[in-house]
């Protein structure tokens, strides 16, 4: 009488041994996160800003942005009515630094994200094919490298309409050669390695070598490096719009500031309208550099971040 053969198990597919894979590499970096005592500062100050800009309709209306049917008077001081106090035409600042949180977070992530996907593709290509081609490219980013950045997001925003996505060009096409740098040494890394050369003996052409080989090792810098831009892209564009190159159709946190220096509230002593604004750009502006930081560390312990 013989045996019955034991049942199958069923294999995961290799689909399913990526997730599987996935989710055990974002359990351990969460797992590392949390030791990052400011990190974890960092990301909940930024959970509670992204919760006030998605929930602004709802809590203030988009009528706070309103002139014709301000609830106040011109410039009243901080009340029970209004907490910080009104603008220079009656509207209730603490609308308008609420409602501001939307187009100032949007703007500093889409920047970031044209500038790290600018200096990504720039450095992944420049050091994969080497030769004139890395050469020119490296020239461009070193000119880009030690122009001021600030002054040429100035006359791009200058010259061009002003709309948020002169401020969104302006800021991410002038904030990119730090990550093409960064990306370039990665790549120069990555491919030194043997499995990069028994890739290329096997057949594998420059695109399966870029997109399934260095862009998967170049991912946590590029990561990284997104969450310390977005700070600098927030702190950009709060400037173009405190000199006036913003939109002046949309309420940000830099034209807040813009329009407090044209009421002459720095000289009339109005604090309630150039503080709250002020604070909102630098808590946001720390919180994503302390996730930076703290990303950055737990990608490359070596770098010693202090927790």
């Amino acid at each position: 009488m013989t045996a019955e053969a034991p049942p199958r198990v069923a294999q995961p597919g290799p689909r399913t041994l990526a997730w599987q894979r996935r989710r055990r590499s974002a359990a351990r970096f969460w797992k590392q996160y949390r030791t990052h005592r400011a990190g974890v500062f960092g990301l909940a100050a930024l959970g509670l800003f992204a919760l006030i800009a998605v929930t602004a309709p709802l809590t203030v209306g988009s009528d706070v942005q309103s002139v014709t049917s301000a609830p106040g008077d011109p410039l009243e001081s901080p009340s029970a009515e209004f907490p910080l106090g009104t603008d220079q035409f009656g509207r209730n600042l603490l609308g308008l630094v609420v409602w501001g949180a939307r187009v100032s977070l949007l703007v500093g992530l889409l920047a970031a994200v044209l500038s790290v996907a600018i200096g990504a593709l720039i450095g992944i290509t420049a050091g994969h094919f080497r030769g004139w081609y890395a050469t020119g490219l490296m020239r461009i980013t070193d000119w880009f490298l030690v122009m001021p950045t600030l002054v040429l997001a100035i006359a791009l925003a200058t010259v061009m309409t002003r709309s948020l996505g002169t401020i969104i060009l302006a800021i991410g096409v002038t904030t990119w050669p730090t990550t093409a740098r960064l990306v370039r040494a990665q790549t120069l890394a990555v491919e030194s390695r043997p499995y990069i050369e028994r890739a290329k003996a096997l057949g594998g052409g420059h695109w399966h070598i870029m997109s399934r080989h260095v862009l998967p090792n170049v991912m946590p810098l590029v990561l990284a490096q997104t969450t310390l831009i977005i700070s600098s892209a927030i702190l950009a564009e709060a400037t173009l719009a405190f000199l006036g190159l913003g939109d002046p159709t949309v309420v940000s946190w830099g034209g807040l500031l813009q329009d407090a220096r044209e009421a002459g509230a720095v000289s009339a002593g109005k604090w309630w309208y150039l503080v709250p604004p002020g604070v909102a750009i630098a808590v946001v502006a720390l919180a994503f550099t302390l996730c930076g930081r703290a990303v950055e560390s737990v990608l490359n312990p070596k770098l010693g971040v202090a927790r």
